[in-house]
């Protein structure tokens, strides 16, 4: 069975996949969207061990010429190096403008190889094949692609739409369970934005989820891509404001990222979950939303054993106003003030809202200390 969506986008709409074993058939999806029938396959070292031979043979088998990069998995690849590395690679392929690039693997292979996809010959199309929650649920759709810099996360890239998202279910078979948890933050997120029925169901049936039920998972998995699919439809390049709800949590998070170097102390759903707790007491200190919400937010997601704290990292030293600096830097930032995505409850995210630079440093240093 699969489950398919419409990011619906005119000339660039496309469809989201969604099920079990569809990278073995992953060929006859992508075929119809190529323009010859030659891709170059795009992932990393991990992923490649458990995935890439099945994706090969089924693009063989639907009589698609191929070649596999392979690069080193990590938030670290996602960086200059890491794009020159692949760019110099692609080219030495002898790609053309009707080559397809596919991107098989979580986040950050997605994001480099569908920004190396948009510079490419000024811009080649790519398909996205996720094959972590985090990226099925969120990375791969809606053409966000780039990477990350020493002066923050995401600030150089490219808004590009993939042909094609196949989200195969059974590729978090193989995926750790810290990266699984990673995944869920964001699956928690679209509750918390707009869905809080939504957020309820995942109250019920997190746990479940998580530990390997596979129905649970699609449907969690449909709904966030549903969700997302319609803010980008209405909201593609970010400028209505709707896009940046989707942001909830990430100025903290981009932040807490920057100062650990975007390395694997700190994943980026991890992140999430202590940005989107930060923002929702950040709210409920502001007067916006019930202290109860807050609390909501912070049990479940600690429930689950994502981190909601800073000090989650033994070891590591924060500064308030070190964490500022770097949200001054997120791309949200106009005329030098921080734009913060708040609530007014849980399901009642909104966007822009400020916060003075005192209620800010007063809520990181509380979180430091606790």
């Amino acid at each position: 069975m699969i489950d398919r969506l419409s990011v619906d986008l005119s000339a660039r709409s496309y469809e989201i996949l969604i099920g079990r074993g569809l990278i073995a058939e992953a060929g006859k999806h992508i075929a119809p969207v190529l323009k010859q029938r030659r891709v170059i396959v795009v992932t990393d070292a991990n992923v490649a061990r458990h995935h890439l031979e099945a994706l090969e043979r089924s693009l063989a088998g639907a009589g698609i010429e191929y070649e596999s990069i392979v690069l080193p998995p990590g938030e670290e690849t996602k960086s200059f190096a890491g794009l020159e590395d692949l760019m110099n690679r692609i080219l030495d392929a002898g790609i053309e403008r009707s080559t397809t690039l596919v991107a098989l693997g979580g986040g950050v292979i997605g994001d480099l190889t569908g920004f190396a996809a948009a510079i490419a010959l000024r811009g080649i199309d790519f398909v996205q094949i996720p094959t972590t929650l985090l990226a099925q649920v969120d990375s791969s759709v809606g053409g966000k692609t780039g990477i990350d810099t020493p002066q923050g996360k995401n600030l150089i890239g490219a808004f590009h739409q993939p042909r094609l998202v196949l989200a195969d279910t059974a590729t978090l078979d193989t995926l750790p369970r810290r990266e699984l948890l990673a995944g869920y933050a964001e699956v928690a997120k679209y509750g918390l934005i707009n869905d809080p029925a939504f957020f309820a169901w995942l109250e019920s049936h997190a746990a479940d989820l998580i530990d390997g039920d596979d129905a649970l998972r699609r449907k969690a998995i449909l709904t966030s891509c549903r969700a997302k699919a319609a803010i980008v439809a209405a909201d593609e390049r970010e400028q209505g404001g709707q896009r940046a709800l989707l942001n909830l949590g990430h100025t903290f998070a981009h932040a807490l990222e920057a100062e650990c170097g975007y390395t694997s102390e700190l994943l980026h759903g991890e992140a999430v979950a202590i940005g989107m707790v930060l923002a929702f007491d950040l709210s409920a200190s502001l007067g916006l939303a019930p202290l109860e919400d807050a609390a909501r937010v912070q049990r479940h997601l600690a429930s689950v054993g994502l981190p909601t704290s800073p000090t989650w990292i033994d070891g590591r030293e924060w500064s308030a106003e070190t964490l500022i600096r770097h949200m001054g830097k997120d791309k949200k930032v106009k005329d030098g003030r921080i734009a913060f995505v708040l609530a007014r409850g849980i399901g009642q995210a909104f966007f822009p809202a400020h916060a003075e630079h005192e209620a800010i440093a007063a809520l990181l240093e509380t979180a430091i200390a606790a």
